[in-house]
């Protein structure tokens, strides 16, 4: 079986530099890539930022913080330069048209024995992997957000991904500390499939008056004992992200029950996708969130 030793990571935004994070931690050399130095810049700080807060907690030392920054490097400079690696997962933006870019850049790069994986929340595994010149060296490895806290990995086998691939990612994950489940390749897998309804039918919920933005947040954290409410956890994710994994799904089922909510879709051409834009279902530029509903 391949022994990962370097893994490369495609993508610096939230996901990447968490699966960069944890990787490092964990002992992997970690390859990083994205299209400029500042995002990786930005990344790599990210990643000091939370270890930096697990010190803090007592979970890592200030050793382990060194030794995970000085494993990963920037490879900003050509994609071509993740060739040692023996894992390559992307994690870029929840678009197919985006991802298939990437695996044509990347393939050619790569040795023939090198396992793809892909980060994504709800494509079809299958697809993408056709989109590659190693159907049966690609899988689904699908952290949570955010990664260094959360638990769990999907792993979904596209229907060519042989034993070895899917051995190989799942001993990678379990090294990296988290409780690995299996997905079927439907749309959505398991998480997804049961949060985003969830959330669309609570943004649903908004759209038809039921209740204000902190009525059904707090509704829900008192009422069913979420840590979170519906709406903020939206936010959290990204409402692009959110109406992007709700397309996919209502295409992928052609299920009524998946239709995004148009107050959801309104929200996305305002440009106003939660946190990272600091505008969503809470307003973020104040000293404390406010509703903007």
């Amino acid at each position: 079986m391949i022994e990962v030793k370097t893994v490369g990571v495609i993508g610096a935004g939230q996901m990447g530099s968490g699966i960069a994070h944890v990787a490092a931690l964990a002992g992997y050399d970690v390859l990083l890539h994205d299209v400029s130095s500042e995002r990786i810049q930005s990344g790599l700080a990210t990643i000091n930022g939370n270890l930096a807060r697990q010190i803090q907690r007592g979970a890592i030392t200030e050793q382990e913080r060194q030794g995970a920054l000085a494993r990963v490097k920037d490879t900003h400079a050509a994609i071509e330069a993740l060739a040692p690696c023996q894992l390559v997962i992307e994690a870029a933006t929840e678009d197919e048209t985006v991802k298939r870019k990437i695996y044509d850049a990347l393939m050619p790069a790569l040795s023939p024995q090198t396992i793809v994986g892909t980060n994504t929340s709800s494509i079809s595994i299958t697809r993408l992997a056709a989109a590659t010149d190693r159907p049966e060296k690609f899988i689904g490895i699908h952290f949570m957000n955010p990664v260094p806290l959360m638990q769990l990995v999907e792993i979904i086998r596209g229907i060519a991904t042989d034993e070895e691939t899917f051995q190989v990612a799942k001993t990678f994950c379990e090294a990296l500390g988290k409780t690995v489940t299996m997905a079927e390749d439907f749309p959505a897998f398991i998480v997804n499939r049961i949060l985003l309804p969830m959330i669309n039918e609570a943004i649903y919920t908004l759209y038809e008056g039921v209740g204000s933005v902190e009525a059904i947040d707090t509704a829900m954290k008192l009422g069913a004992n979420h840590p979170m409410g519906p709406l903020a956890l939206a936010d959290f994710i990204g409402l692009d992200t959110c109406l992007s994994i709700m397309q996919v799904l209502y295409d992928g089922l052609a299920d009524s029950k998946y239709r995004p909510c148009p107050l959801l879709v309104k929200y996305v051409e305002a440009g106003w996708l939660g946190r990272k834009t600091r505008r969503g279902f809470y307003d973020y530029r104040g000293e404390k969130p406010v509703p903007t509903r």
